[in-house]
């Protein structure tokens, strides 16, 4: 509705200052450490069900950052004094994996030629040339299908993050898959071999029980395909970091460096 009319604009914005005040304004101070002078996060090995290293009391790895007031939360973030917060990522993980493990040649050549792959999305999805250059709001577009696909979006949900209609939303996912016959094949055969199963696994092994995927509750079904569909590509982007985590924390140990891994 916050489209149609102000009201519903200016509840979502009282919303989000309201959570920013409540999760951190407020709750951060309480919550320093009085010997150390520091705040401390707990991590949790097994609650986050894609696998991943969760963070909690507080929560440091939703710390916002795309409005202006959640990067003002961030400045109170810093190093100890003579250190720096040195923030790194992997390029496209999420979307490498789905690569590997779809094999779909368009998207692995993407890959290997050092290809923008949004943008190649965008030209697939918006009739570009291949040298026409991607204006950025149809990047901003296609990477939403791109990453849209990988979470098992729906064309409703797409069309509500991208303000769109859904018969728009359904041609970009249509496009999508022209494009990636791999990754559609690839989507299908998780769903088919999770349904013969009950599981889905990562590419190194770790498994998670989809008891609905054959429910006769559509909407319970329609969750534990998107969970099919998902839990390859997150899981194991999950299964890699913590592996990339222990193989960091050795080399840190073998140089003697006075570094510390804070969070992932």
């Amino acid at each position: 509705l916050a489209p149609l009319h102000p009201l519903p604009a200016l509840l979502l914005e009282h919303r989000t200052y309201t959570k920013l005040k409540n999760t951190y304004l407020d709750a951060l101070p309480r919550l320093v450490n009085p010997r150390t002078k520091r705040i401390h996060t707990s991590y949790n090995q097994a609650v986050a069900v894609t696998g991943r290293l969760s963070s909690s009391n507080p929560n440091l790895q939703n710390i916002p950052i795309r409005s202006e007031a959640g990067r003002a939360i961030r400045r109170a973030f810093v190093a100890s004094e003579g250190h720096v917060i040195l923030s790194l990522d992997y390029s496209q993980v999420e979307l490498r994996i789905l690569a590997h493990l779809s094999k779909d040649l368009a998207l692995v050549d993407a890959f290997n030629n050092n290809e923008d792959v949004h943008a190649r999305t965008a030209r697939a999805i918006f009739g570009f040339d291949k040298n026409e250059p991607v204006p950025s709001s149809e990047r901003a577009k296609a990477k939403a299908v791109n990453f849209g696909v990988i979470y098992g979006k729906t064309a409703f949900s797409l069309a509500k993050e991208l303000g769109i209609s859904r018969g728009e939303a359904a041609r970009f996912i249509d496009e999508y898959f022209r494009l990636y016959e791999g990754v559609k094949v690839f989507m299908e055969d998780v769903i088919e071999q999770a349904k013969k199963t009950g599981t889905v696994e990562t590419l190194l092994g770790r498994k998670r029980i989809l008891s609905d995927i054959s429910s006769s509750n559509q909407q319970a079904r329609g969750h534990a395909e998107r969970m099919a569909r998902n839990t390859p590509i997150q899981g194991t982007a999950a299964d890699l970091l913590k592996a990339a985590m222990i193989n960091v924390d050795k080399m840190l140990k073998a140089e003697n460096m006075n570094t510390k891994m804070l969070l992932t």
